[in-house]
């Protein structure tokens, strides 16, 4: 193996800013994606999303589950829409951890890619759970531990092998899934709609729940509901390995904030005006045995025999069962499909994890193993191992519990609120303090300002998102018994090893390394192809630099 980015460098004592691009080295990380490859890097982590929150939501937030993904979808677009600026901006692997680092130094940095790693590893085994749980609609034996553990045990295992090969491997199976997917759901919710939707069963579940309206279920049900959004930054991981990226970024961002939106809404409101809510709550199933009967009217024998495996482990493929005329031929493909898009989904939890911890520690914020990687596919094989090791303790714990998706759901929203929570604050402080920087994507809705004489705009999305998805974080922490246990701890126990390795390493511990950003940036606009966007920055840095000369 090799280091990437050995150059060496002079600065203070204590102080080895030694790479902060890596994009010089001999086994840089290869472009090997393009628009579509961009894109469905980020559906393959996002849209599988709502094969596994669905359920959970509409059994916590009941006849409001549709508000519940209304107002995550909401954040949702001011999210996408600060990553989108920022990636386009930044276009190195690091995602959410490089812009907070860019924007507020090193160790809030730190806290921002460590927070999104443990959703990542999160995303690794619950979403290898579950595909798990999608593939056992056709062998019910196998849906109970241990063997759905084992199975998704071997799934994380095949994706670590897949990884190590390469980018370009990956991005195959991400690909051609999604394309499926999206023709699926499609089929699925239009289907639903004009044959299976009934308009006053709708009101009536959620006029039940507005009448007996119950605040702790829908703050439980919308903190699970963002579950349904969380992944975007996909796109960012991979934007070092994409084709022109500060260009086809932020189409493909785009594209992608308006389908998972669209997907979620449609997804919620069809299963209200379809199914008893209370058929995804499993608790409610076992103990009611009337509704247990309604459950199968109308199916077969076989579907009946599933339902309970269905509406727990595979609850959009127990929405299709309840399809007319299709239903018994579809709810079989979109078991299929869940399986392979569940396992694309796990997937670019395997590959961000990665690259999240590669570009913290060609940063110095994590240790210099993580940088290393393999000379024959040119993938950072020691972060994939350790991440994957990490994911696979996740499910093993998760499995000696009672419900081992409800155990890494409970987990799922923190890291992903706080990193999410420190990317907003970033944007805004970027906003005053990078104005050279090209913006080819900005954040609409914007108020100018002034400050000792210079005018900056700040979002007015970005503000409304910093607000929604702290409130978000609040709902976690009053609401979710394990990730407000597990969320702090992991956050704790990660600066404390930060802070072992920046004292060991002589650099500072709650200060920030001296970067050369400017040096870093025009190197990956060049190597990238993004010629004109390298001089616009040039003239920018001397216009800056005549203003305020030295």
């Amino acid at each position: 193996m090799t280091v990437l980015d050995p150059r060496p460098r002079t600065g203070e004592r204590g102080r080895e800013p030694a790479s902060d691009g890596a994009i010089g080295s001999e086994h840089k990380l290869r472009r090997a994606v393009g628009p579509w490859g961009s894109y469905s890097w980020g559906y393959a982590d996002v849209g599988a999303d709502i094969y596994v929150a669905l359920g959970l939501v509409v059994a916590s937030a009941e006849g409001f589950s549709n508000i519940a993904f209304l107002f995550a979808g909401s954040i949702y677009v001011c999210v996408g829409l600060a990553y989108t600026e920022l990636a386009a901006m930044y276009p190195m692997a690091g995602g959410g951890q490089l812009f907070v680092l860019r924007g507020l130094g090193d160790i809030w940095g730190f806290i921002a890619g460590w927070a999104v790693l443990l959703d990542f590893t999160i995303d690794i085994a619950l979403f290898a759970l579950f595909s798990a749980g999608y593939f056992d609609h056709f062998f019910p034996n196998l849906s109970q531990p241990p063997w759905i553990i084992i199975e998704a045990a071997i799934l994380v295992l095949f994706l670590l092998g897949l990884n190590v090969i390469g980018v370009r491997e990956s991005s195959r199976l991400n690909e051609v899934a999604s394309a499926l997917d999206i023709a699926t759901e499609t089929t699925l919710i239009f289907i639903g709609f004009l044959f299976a939707f009934d308009p006053a069963f709708y009101w009536h579940q959620v006029m039940a729940f507005a009448t007996h309206f119950d605040s702790s279920k829908l703050l439980f049900g919308t903190s699970l509901a963002i579950i349904s959004f969380v992944g975007l930054e996909s796109i960012a991981q991979a934007s070092q390995e994409t084709r022109r990226p500060t260009t086809v970024v932020p189409r493909t961002s785009v594209a992608l904030i308006l389908t998972i939106l669209a997907y979620a809404l449609a997804m919620s409101n069809l299963a209200l005006g379809v199914i008893p809510w209370q058929t995804y709550d499993p608790s409610a199933a076992s103990s009611n045995p009337a509704l247990a009967a309604a459950m199968c009217h109308g199916l077969s024998a076989t579907a009946c025999s599933n339902a309970h495996l269905a509406h727990e482990n595979a609850p959009v493929a127990w929405l299709a069962i309840h399809l007319p005329y299709v239903g018994s031929f579809v709810a079989p493909l979109i078991a299929i499909l869940g399986t392979l898009l569940l396992l694309i989904s796990s997937n670019a939890g395997v590959y961000g994890s990665s690259r999240i911890i590669y570009s913290m520690s060609i940063r110095d914020l994590a240790p210099k193993i993580f940088t290393r990687v393999q000379p024959r596919f040119r993938t950072p094989v020691i972060s994939l191992v350790v991440f994957c090791v990490i994911a696979l303790g996740e499910l093993v714990f998760a499995g000696l519990t009672p419900n081992a998706a409800n155990t890494l759901g409970d987990m799922y929203a923190f890291g992903a609120a706080s990193s999410y929570t420190l990317v907003f604050v970033s944007l805004l402080v970027l906003r005053y303090t990078d104005r050279d920087t090209p913006r080819t994507f900005r954040v609409p809705w914007n108020v100018r300002l002034r400050r000792k004489g210079e005018s900056f705009e700040i979002p007015i999305v970005g503000v409304l998102g910093l607000l929604g998805i702290s409130s978000v974080l609040g709902m976690v922490i009053l609401t979710h018994p394990i990730g407000r246990v597990a969320g702090p701890v992991w956050i704790v126990l990660g600066i404390v090893g930060y802070m072992i390795y920046r004292r060991r390493r002589r650099l500072p511990v709650t200060g920030s390394l001296q970067r050369d950003w400017p040096a870093v940036q025009l190197e990956v606009y060049e190597e990238s192809g993004e010629a004109q966007l390298a001089e616009e920055y040039r003239e920018a840095l001397r216009r800056e630099a005549r203003k305020h000369p030295s």
